[in-house]
């Protein structure tokens, strides 16, 4: 499902800058890519693992190498949906709305991650989805790279209103 996510998001980007090719400015670069992010990768794989998590949580948590029937599955499952619904949001929504969404989503991934590390390191889980790509790319990287773009847009749109960048 990751890749899947990441291939719809770089289509979509490629499409968007193709189209918006005679307008482009780095902000408006950084913009089409954080709008895809947020919406692709944050709002409908949240949705999505609000879905897993929920629904198919025994399938979800043996995917993972963790014991089916935790009521915890269904708190990470509103989490998901919690995230699902910001990363949607992010259409009609920008600026600081993005931001926090952006910030947020970092935060629980990034926990996310350490979680999946720990348990690699006590317990040997290589499970599928404790380890491999979507603690690689999908817990770490990602939000590592939605919190870069949201710094570059900051600089980019001070030095667009001719503000001193941080």
């Amino acid at each position: 499902m990751l890749l899947s996510f990441l291939a719809l998001t770089a289509l979509c980007c490629v499409i968007s800058l193709i189209k918006n090719r005679k307008e482009l400015s780095g902000l408006k670069v950084v913009d089409i890519i954080l709008f895809y992010i947020l919406f692709i990768n944050v709002g409908l794989s949240g949705l999505m693992a609000f879905y897993g998590h929920a629904f198919l949580a025994d399938q979800v948590a043996a995917s993972i190498g963790w014991a089916p029937g935790s009521p915890f599955q269904f708190e990470v499952a509103m989490a998901n949906l919690a995230f699902g619904v910001l990363g949607v949001l992010c259409i009609p929504f920008r600026d600081g709305f993005w931001l926090a969404t952006g910030i947020g989503y970092a935060t629980f991934l990034f926990g996310a991650a350490y979680v999946h590390i720990r348990d690699i390191i006590a317990a040997g889980n290589d499970a599928v989805n404790n380890a491999g790509a979507q603690l690689y790319i999908g817990d770490i990287a990602m939000p590592a790279l939605i919190l870069i773009l949201l710094l570059v847009r900051s600089k980019l749109k001070k030095r667009s209103r001719g503000l001193r960048p941080l």
